[in-house]
């Protein structure tokens, strides 16, 4: 049951997609918003360092402009959130952002955090390195938001069979229920007997919804690919998938179908636990 959720963000433009699916997401369901933004040590641990004799520069305006920066963000996302008629405290904490919000999300029940940051524009990964170090440090489910994503459509479920994605499959008839949006099944499978078997199972994980579902299913191709494709065919708002497939220690590692398709969906992805 999802009654409270976490909305990370550093304030960048890119995090405001985070921002806004975030509130609206707490909203429908009306949930519990905590909010939390971390004035990030990194960013003053290499000018604090004295090597080869060169003294640091005075850091104290420096440190004002972060603790001001991440006050900043914390007002948008309460502006934001009493716009949609909730209420969110956010607080601003300091250390390493990627350690610092798994910490706060001990307390919660659902991760929200956008897929790019503050230094999305300069980057050479294809996600930011705070939402990668939550993703693999996080034991919670959690909802990455790219930039241009926003609240409501179809929810799309991708079904492997694996523990996980039955996991998924439980959290997406929440969410659908809750939030009355329609249900679209993806099933990925070389063999046309065990699709029809997994189609078999997750209908009965989807229950009684009242809301309309559909199913898809493929045979050719990457599975994170063709679940991409799916999501963008159905218009879908968010993705519900496992955070780990029937191989956990292969998915940990970059290539895995969760972090393929977090790092390349254009639209929201939710990584259940």
């Amino acid at each position: 049951m999802i009654e409270s959720i976490l909305l990370a963000t550093d304030g960048s433009d890119a995090a405001s997609a985070a921002e806004r699916y975030g509130v609206a997401l707490a909203a429908r369901l009306r949930a519990r918003l905590h909010g939390v933004t971390v004035v990030e040590d990194r960013a003053l641990l290499g000018l604090r360092a004295d090597t080869l004799g060169v003294t640091p520069p005075a850091l104290d305006g420096v440190e004002t402009f972060l603790k001001a920066r991440a006050e900043g963000a914390c007002r948008r996302v309460g502006e934001l959130a009493r716009a949609q008629g909730i209420e969110c405290v956010p607080e601003t904490v300091r250390g390493i952002a990627d350690d610092r919000i798994v910490e706060r999300g001990q307390s919660v029940d659902l991760l929200v955090l956008g897929r790019d940051g503050e230094h999305a524009a300069c980057r050479t990964a294809l996600i930011g390195s705070t939402v990668d170090g939550v993703l693999r440090k996080t034991t919670k489910p959690a909802i990455v938001v790219p930039v241009g994503s926003e609240f409501g459509g179809p929810i799309l479920v991708g079904f492997d069979g694996s523990p996980g994605s039955r996991i998924a499959a439980k959290v997406a008839v929440e969410c659908a229920g809750r939030t009355e949006q329609a249900i679209h099944v993806f099933v990925d499978s070389k063999d046309k007997g065990r699709a029809a078997a997994r189609f078999e199972e997750v209908r009965r994980l989807l229950g009684s919804l009242t809301v309309p579902i559909r199913e898809t299913s493929s045979t050719l191709g990457r599975p994170d690919v063709k679940l991409v494709d799916t999501a963008r065919g159905s218009r879908a708002g968010l993705i519900v998938m496992g955070a780990f497939g029937r191989n956990r220690i292969n998915e940990y590692f970059l290539g895995s179908n969760a972090a393929a398709v977090v790092r390349t969906s254009p639209v929201a992805v939710l990584l259940a636990r």
